[in-house]
């Protein structure tokens, strides 16, 4: 690394053209200038100015250690200037949380970003594991999550709950439903489908329901957004939390079928402890808590 001292009274040098003058703007004398100089072609181990009486002209070392040198300090103002200016429609912000819970997030995001053009958000769906380890190491600024971690870097905040849901298409009679009408029809499975099965049916149908592997499946979809569709076209049943049905275009061709025994999931905002968050951070917590406390608010349909 080059010694930011001796750079900058290069830089400086180069600007004014003059070593007395260049003295005098940083305060020292001439000599020390002539001595940052000579270190700092040590350093490069090449001559970086060439003399001409009171004059001199930059050797070809001189010009491409000067384009380091205005870069550095180009890099340092802006660096002071978004210290300085910590404004919350201004910078990146980072998100990871469940494919659903994007869906129903990213038009509020969206909004948000067109109302502040110098503000990013960067949303990404992924697995509650990489969720958590993506906020350790900074690589998302705040994670959505269906369970609380316990991890002595992270804190939490809890959001509410999000509603299991059992769906089937709208207009139908959804009364009495049991699990044999259900596996006649055959379950639009997806990744996380099996194990929303286990949780609701062993629940609701105790003494029929015996393991998720045993279900008629009729369809397969891994494509959040499509899970819902073959339901809306009157194919089979699926299973998904209250934001994946929220979230898609043609919720009005699906309906929630009430049960006896309801099934939601906690959701937390996660963040790393200790952090003093810039400005830009807290208005899109505050979106994702309205997100989410409007999955809370929800009512059947």
């Amino acid at each position: 690394m080059l010694n930011s001292s001796w750079l900058e009274t290069f830089v400086q040098l180069c600007d004014r053209g003059h070593f007395t003058r260049t003295a005098e703007v940083l305060g020292m004398t001439q000599p020390g200038v002539s001595q940052h100089l000579r270190k700092l072609e040590e350093q490069v181990g090449h001559r970086l100015i060439t003399k001409h009486g009171k004059g001199f002209s930059l050797t070809p070392a001189g010009e491409a250690v000067l384009a380091v040198g205005q870069a550095r300090w180009q890099e340092e103002k802006s660096l002071q200037q978004t210290i300085a200016h910590d404004a919350a429609d201004v910078g990146d912000v980072s998100i990871g949380c469940s494919g659903s819970f994007a869906m129903l997030l990213y038009p509020r995001l969206l909004s948000m970003m067109q109302a502040a053009p110098g503000l990013t958000v960067r949303l990404e769906a992924t697995p509650r594991e990489r969720i958590i380890a993506g906020v350790l190491d900074r690589h998302f600024d705040l994670g959505v999550v269906g369970h609380k971690p316990d991890h002595p870097r992270l804190d939490a905040i809890r959001l509410g709950v999000e509603e299991l849901c059992l769906l089937l298409p709208a207009g139908e009679d959804i009364r009495d439903v049991c699990l044999k009408d259900l596996d006649r029809r055959g379950f639009v499975a997806h990744p996380d489908g099996f194990a929303y099965a286990d949780e609701l049916f062993s629940l609701n149908f105790p003494d029929d329901f015996i393991g998720s592997d045993r279900l008629h499946v009729r369809a397969f979809v891994n494509q959040i957004s499509q899970i819902p569709a073959p339901v809306a076209h009157g194919i089979g049943y699926t299973l998904l939390p209250r934001s994946g049905v929220d979230a898609y275009p043609d919720r009005d061709k699906v309906q929630i079928v009430p049960l006896p025994q309801s099934r939601s999931h906690d959701l937390w905002l996660i963040f790393s402890r200790g952090r003093q968050m810039p400005a830009r951070i807290p208005p899109v917590s505050d979106t994702i808590r309205m997100v989410a406390e409007g999955l809370c608010a929800s009512p059947d349909r």
